[in-house]
């Protein structure tokens, strides 16, 4: 496999994702639940600038931290209850996604804490990997850990927001839809995401997760 020069990929993913940010950033739904779900980004981005000093991330990780920032750029522009995937599916196929798996409640805020650790997992390992002198076996547990601690973390936040807040900014920011199990839920969907990943990493080829990708 031929490699990419990681600084033109990193580039073409931020242009893109700015891009998206942008016209995004256009009348969103709920514009303060939006400023709320950004703030995140913003921090996120703030730590990506100063780990990539520090960390030789792969492409895949870049790729994938890019897809998971693109995903929740939707979330943030519909807020995560409201995002019109069933108007989408009913577009394109005829019957809305919900109608076809039989869901009752809107669930990509359901997707997106599964992405979180499946999509974050391979990053979060490559920082171990590099910055401590654990094994492979500790440094998949740490990236297991970090996943659920920080997954514990922002539901601790969007209940304080929520309780801060109030009101719909509360309800928006918070998105249970009546659910009272909704932060288990969240949290277990994120480690289950983390721990496909694992096994993924693990088992399956390394192709585009080698060493020799990171340029």
């Amino acid at each position: 496999m031929n490699k990419i020069n990681q600084d033109k990929l990193v580039k073409i993913l931020a242009i893109i994702f700015s891009i998206e940010w942008i016209l995004l950033a256009i009348n969103p739904l709920f514009r303060d639940d939006w400023m709320l779900e950004n703030v995140l980004v913003v921090i996120y981005l703030g730590l990506m600038v100063w780990l990539r000093k520090h960390v030789k991330f792969s492409n895949a990780s870049y790729i994938m931290m890019f897809i998971f920032l693109t995903l929740h750029e939707v979330g943030a522009h519909y807020t995560y209850a409201e995002v019109p995937y069933n108007e989408w599916t009913t577009a394109i196929f005829g019957q809305s996604l919900n109608d076809m798996l039989g869901f009752e409640r809107n669930h990509f805020d359901r997707l997106i804490h599964f992405v979180y650790g499946l999509l974050l997992f391979v990053p979060l390992f490559e920082v171990f990997s590099q910055k401590s002198r654990a094994t492979d076996v500790w440094c998949y547990f740490y990236a297991v850990n970090v996943v659920m601690s920080t997954s514990m973390l922002f539901e601790l936040i969007e209940w304080a927001a929520a309780e801060f807040f109030g009101g719909d900014l509360g309800i928006a920011y918070l998105g249970t839809q009546g659910d009272v199990w909704d932060a288990h839920k969240d949290m277990a969907l994120a480690w289950l995401g983390s721990i496909i990943a694992m096994l993924v990493y693990i088992y399956m080829p390394r192709i585009t997760l080698e060493i020799d990708n990171r340029v």
